[in-house]
């Protein structure tokens, strides 16, 4: 979800790899063990969790995070948890990084300290606060100076225990006084309107003068101030919850009279001692965070040999790749600048046996093409079979060395040649459904390799499994969470027995000619044996056959229902029936390209089913309707289903996929009602009608490819990043270009690492791509002087107590003569 800023968009993701903690507190108990688990949370909000250690004080986790995230925030926090069956589970301590300072940790494994946690730091949220010092005349004639506190309203106070039901204390602090007072609670609401005045005297009275002269006594203004407790009024015994404070000094009024700002709530500082903090264990964490201010694509020209050019001068591949891969698929051009790398690359390779096996930029592209445009490919194909082997837990150890008491190796050996026959027969009759770009790339390396080495017939067949087998179906064996196929990494048995299916399938794939030879291991030779058939080389080269033949079309794979998503949420009754409750009940969903249902738990018989063609909207609810944060609505024809997701990412992901899976009905709507249908009118437009037309446009602009997730600017911006990133490596090819076009002896080493076939089209083109940046760099700068220009401490956008405001200000302030 992307920020919209005049002319610009704002987008925010993060990659998160959690690895292991160490040296964790052990447990008050005989064992001293611990079943511990990680969360991620945006602020308090907590966004993904993994799987639980059990027994362990050195838990490893290896879990991969990534997310768009949808809203702004202060801190990336991370938290260790101690599982407790029959009490609340127990914080051991975390990890909190502030958003200023991501770029510090940015790509690098770090290992940080676990800090305590109390109630008094844990706050979140912004008060919006405005204060007025008043003189006033008293009925004796005499004049006393009187404080007006305003508490206008918060924003973004955290959910403690399932619930908000926040009331703020005002009160006028100084040496010698203490004068509080108390706001209403606001019910079931994390964003309360107060909108409450409360009146404090300030000074002493003194005397009144005609000249309306008002000697107020300054040292005692100075020495107050105004404090605001923000609380959540609990039901429980131990007392109201603590949610942040905000200190005010009286001076702030010595100025003018009145002051008007938001603030952010922060910790309460009671003075006591935390502990060591390396008496809580460490975390090892690798977090990537991106930021994009995107443009319009009017900013952005990109042709095929400037992504050639990019190619060369990212010191990674992979870099180049997943922007170029992404950006050529929503355009429609990948197919056709695939065809043209790879058939270069085929060109300067001279063993047949070596055909693309490194990590070059066709490489890289062609595998970030089949991750986008095969996701969906993948699950239908493998997960099944890979459901199986985790359910089934069957041992499936062949290594005589690791053979466990009581097990059988022959028997072992039955079970996993079951397992890859599974597998093996999954791929080997999945080519119909194999996506069509994927089939035409695979035709066009097919075409290269065989027109470049015509006395091997199997070159046409390698080129083609050394990318199905070997980097697409190989790596999703080996490791399902990472392709979605399982939530979690599975446990060392079923890890094991993955590893070995995924040996087998790989060496089946690559159709060699020596198959015990593939093998480091003598007992993996040895297994091998069960598929020495010919038919099983006969069912690789009839796969290969039918996904990399020309013109290929698929309309089954259309009319084969793909699951897309599912999970638990919480939805409010429809009304369906004429009598009843509109409760509000947890239930799993599941959407796939053909209907949208929900039922009791995973498994059960739907309960209600939308088909897709039904879905006339889908749009975010705001949170006034029934007090609840993270709900969206699923507009039907005689209804809407109100939905409450678990997290603003999750809620983010269903209207997203929700919306793309409904984008060319026909019926779709444009405009609806933000707000509920509650006691005879909309919310929103007050409209009594149930039936009354939307007062807000819908969104749009969604592509309707449900497979392709892809926003065209942001990756040509990515593109140019990466360009400007690399800005010497550029200028030092450009160089080369001009040493080769003069120069026809040896070449200097310097200029050796670049491929240019061309020079002089290199060169114009690299000069093309050098002014193009410049340009760019240009209207970011002007953008943010703009910026810099209309910014505003103490604004919702930048309240009172945002560090990284500072650090904003002296970054600006290096660029820019202007000031706030």
């Amino acid at each position: 979800m992307a920020v919209e800023e005049e002319g610009l968009r704002v987008f925010q993701s993060v990659r998160i790899k959690i690895g292991e903690a160490k040296n964790l507190p052990s447990y008050p108990g005989p064992n001293k063990m611990r079943d511990c688990y990680c969360t991620v949370n945006l602020d308090q909000e907590e966004v993904f969790r993994t799987k639980i250690v059990e027994k362990s004080l050195c838990p490893f986790y290896g879990e991969d995070f990534y997310c768009e995230i949808p809203r702004s925030f202060r801190h990336l926090s991370f938290y260790i948890f101690d599982r407790d069956v029959f009490r609340r589970d127990s914080i051991i301590g975390k990890v909190a990084i502030r958003k200023e300072d991501l770029q510090k940790y940015h790509n690098r494994d770090t290992w940080f300290q676990l800090q305590h946690v109390d109630a008094d730091s844990e706050v979140q949220g912004q008060v919006h606060l405005e204060l007025r010092l008043s003189e006033v005349i008293t009925d004796t004639g005499v004049v006393c100076h009187k404080l007006a506190t305003r508490v206008v309203e918060c924003q973004g106070l955290p959910i403690v225990n399932g619930q908000c039901d926040p009331y703020a204390t005002v009160t006028l602090a100084g040496p010698l006084r203490s004068e509080a007072k108390k706001t209403k609670v606001k019910k079931k609401t994390n964003n309360p309107q107060f909108d409450e005045v409360f009146y404090f005297e300030v000074t002493r009275p003194c005397s009144y003068s005609k000249r309306s002269h008002f000697d107020f006594e300054e040292e005692d203004v100075d020495r107050l101030e105004i404090r605001v407790d923000l609380w959540n009024a609990s039901n429980l015994k131990f007392g109201d919850e603590f949610l942040g404070e905000l200190r005010i000094p009286l001076k702030v009024l010595r100025q003018s009279g009145s002051h008007k700002a938001w603030y952010f709530l922060q910790p309460r500082d009671n003075g006591s001692k935390s502990p060591k903090p390396d008496d809580l264990g460490s975390l090892r964490l690798n977090v990537v965070y991106t930021e994009d201010h995107v443009f319009s694509s009017d900013y952005y020209p990109v042709s095929a040999s400037a992504a050639h050019i990019l190619g060369e001068v990212c010191r990674e591949k992979q870099e180049a790749a997943v922007p170029l891969a992404r950006l050529l698929l929503h355009a429609g051009r990948v197919v056709a600048f695939v065809s043209a790398i790879a058939g270069a690359e085929v060109q300067r390779t001279q063993d047949p046996n070596t055909i693309f096996r490194g990590n070059s930029l066709t490489s890289k592209c062609i595998d970030e093409t089949m991750k986008l445009a095969g996701m969906h490919y993948l699950h239908v194909t493998l997960g099944p079979a890979i459901g199986e082997i985790c359910q089934g837990h069957k041992s499936c150890e062949i290594d005589p060395v690791k053979l466990k008491d009581g097990e059988n190796l022959e028997n072992n050996m039955e079970n996993l040649r079951q397992y890859v026959d599974h597998v093996f027969h999954a791929i080997t009759t999945s080519g119909v459904s194999c996506p069509t770009v994927m089939c035409d790339i695979f035709f066009s390396l097919r075409e290269a390799a065989a027109k470049r080495f015509q006395d091997d017939p199997d070159v046409r067949y390698t080129a083609v499994s050394s990318f199905i087998f070997l980097r697409f179906f190989a790596p999703a064996i080996l490791s399902p969470n990472l392709f979605q196929l399982t939530p979690h990494h599975t446990d060392p048995q079923t890890s094991r027995t993955l590893t070995l299916v995924s040996k087998t399938i790989q060496t089946l794939g690559s159709l060699s000619k020596s198959k015990s030879a593939s093998f480091k291991e003598s007992y993996m030779a040895t297994f091998y044996e069960f598929f020495n058939e010919q038919k099983y080389a006969d069912a690789v080269k009839n796969f290969l056959d039918l996904i990399s033949s020309s013109g290929r079309r698929d309309p089954k794979s259309v009319e084969q229902p793909i699951l897309l998503k599912e999970g638990f949420m919480i939805k409010r009754a429809q009304g369906r029936k004429r009598f009843g409750m509109k409760n509000f009940k947890k239930r799993w969903f599941r959407l796939t390209n053909h209907e949208f249902t929900y039922q009791k738990s995973k498994g059960d018989p739907p309960l209600c089913s939308i088909p897709i063609e039904n879905i006339l909207a889908v749009e975010r609810l705001e949170e006034e309707s029934f007090k609840m944060k993270n709900m969206f609505q699923v507009v039907q024809p005689e209804r809407a289903l109100y939905i409450q997701a678990n997290n603003c990412v999750e809620a983010k992901d269903w209207t997203d996929i929700l919306t793309k899976v409904s984008q060319c009905n026909q019926k779709r709507l444009s405009v609806f009602h933000p707000s509920a249908y509650l006691n005879g009118h909309w919310l929103c437009c007050r409209a009594s009608s149930d039936t009354a037309a939307g007062c807000t446009p819908c969104t749009g602009g969604l592509p309707a490819n449900i497979q392709l997730d892809i926003d065209g600017d942001r990756e040509t911006e990515r593109i140019y990043s990466l360009f400007h990133t690399y800005m010497a490596r550029l200028e030092k090819m450009q160089e080369a270009c001009g040493s080769k076009s003069v120069y026809d002896g040896p070449e200097q080493e310097e200029y050796s690492t670049f491929i240019i076939d061309d020079p002089q089209e290199t060169y114009k083109t690299l000069k093309q791509v050098i002014a193009g940046v410049g340009a760019l760099e240009q209207e970011h700068a002007q953008y943010r002087r703009d910026k810099f220009k209309k910014t505003r401490y103490g604004s919702q956008e930048h309240p009172i107590g945002d560090k990284s405001f500072q650090s904003y200000v002296r970054q600006q302030s290096e660029t820019s003569t202007h000031s706030i």
